[in-house]
């Protein structure tokens, strides 16, 4: 089965061709569309050699989801390429009533509609795509996977805000997310034939949006994020975790229109934005850092303080750890953020090797010391893979 997997952010769609035959789901052709909303978007597109199928269309025109889509199609539906038999989507928040990935139903539509009002900055936009992706490709099924369902083995003490019932009863509790992420990184150190499966693991997924995750036995126990990929440690634009009692201050400071400010200001002019003063891109803070610049240098000081502090809770809370990984664009390619994070871990048996840390790969790869305790790996998050996974799991089960 070939199948499109569309992964879309709030200003961005990655897409992918997979091959999900007898064997692993295989990439085919990937490619992107970027800073959509703006004057002029970027475009890429190639196939699993590296081979450049763009056209030389490094730019292109995508003020909207729909304009964005329109570019995709095009490209997925160009000549010698595999006819698509069904489409994937990562769904950041399926809201209180989905609980499990599934096929796109009128009424899983108006279950993510609900849902919006949980991921403001996510949703919109993907359901946007869906609904323009289900009328250029009406005769196969689409698949929405949630971000959400690996945390659901979290145990309720976990899940459970200190809140008064009847909010409760609303759906008001802790999610998780990045659980796409999470899910395909247990599945390659599983597939992993120079270690054993680490027991106790933290996953530290790091990039534009940041999250850690502690993961035993291959099970979601806790996460930094919450009923909102907005909290849990500082990321690009969003600012973590903040005092309950700042969110009435600035509401109380706020003159009209009070939450459309607050939401626009905590979901994108918040995190290392608000920090350092530069846009939302860790190479450029992190060389204005080496410059001397001093915004930056405590944009990221707060940064990695606020991951060493998630990463050294969660290590307590399985009373020890086996292993740490570290994913997505900063975890994997920063390895400053890295050495930053693990300094001063020495004491949970957390230890890197520079010289290991400094290498480049885009493979599984050991960074610990040789007296580490605790393994060390990057990981590569492969969320589209996952989801092309599970996508072949329920076409095969329908048919």
């Amino acid at each position: 089965m070939h199948i499109l997997v569309i992964n879309s952010g709030s200003s961005s769609i990655k897409f992918s061709i997979f091959d999900a035959g007898e064997g692993e789901a295989r990439s085919l052709v990937e490619g992107e569309v970027t800073g959509i909303g703006g004057v002029k978007g970027g475009f890429k597109f190639r196939d699993a050699d590296g081979r450049d199928l763009s056209g030389g269309r490094a730019e292109v025109k995508a003020e909207t989801p729909v304009e964005a889509i329109g570019l995709v199609v095009e490209a997925v539906s160009g000549a010698g390429l595999p006819k698509v038999e069904a489409v994937g989507y990562r769904v950041v928040h399926p809201g209180a009533k989905l609980d499990r990935h599934q096929k796109i139903t009128d009424e899983v539509l108006k279950d993510l509609e609900e849902a919006v009002v949980f991921a403001p900055l996510h949703d919109p936009a993907v359901i946007e795509v869906i609904k323009e992706m289900m009328a250029k490709f009406p005769d196969v099924a689409h698949y929405a996977c949630f971000d959400t369902v690996f945390h659901q083995t979290m145990p309720e003490a976990a899940t459970t805000y200190p809140l008064p019932a009847e909010i409760r009863e609303r759906g008001v509790r802790r999610y998780g997310f990045h659980g796409l992420s999470c899910e395909s990184i247990v599945r390659q150190l599983r597939a992993e034939k120079t270690m054993q499966f680490p027991r106790r693991l933290v996953i530290a997924h790091l990039g534009s949006g940041c999250s850690v995750t502690a993961v035993v036995d291959g099970c979601s126990i806790d996460t930094t994020m919450g009923l909102t990929p907005t909290g849990g440690v500082v990321m690009g634009t969003r600012p973590g975790d903040l005092d309950p009692g700042l969110m009435l201050y600035l509401l109380r400071q706020m003159k009209g229109e009070q939450v459309a400010k607050l939401e626009k200001m905590l979901n994108h002019d918040s995190g290392m934005v608000a920090l350092s003063g530069m846009p939302n891109d860790m190479k450029a803070v992190r060389e204005a850092a080496g410059r001397g610049d001093a915004r930056a240098r405590l944009a990221v000081e707060i940064f990695t303080r606020s991951v060493k502090k998630a990463v050294g809770g969660f290590v307590a809370l399985m009373g020890g750890v086996d292993a740490v990984v570290f994913a997505g664009g900063i975890g994997e390619h920063d390895a400053l953020s890295r050495a930053e994070i693990a300094g001063g871990l020495e004491n949970m048996g957390i230890s890197m090797n520079s010289t290991l840390n400094e290498a480049k790969s885009d493979a599984v790869r050991r960074l610990n010391a040789s007296d580490s305790v605790a393994t060390v790996l990057v990981v590569p998050a492969k969320e589209d893979w996952i989801i092309a996974l599970h996508v072949n799991r329920m076409a095969g089960a329908e048919g």
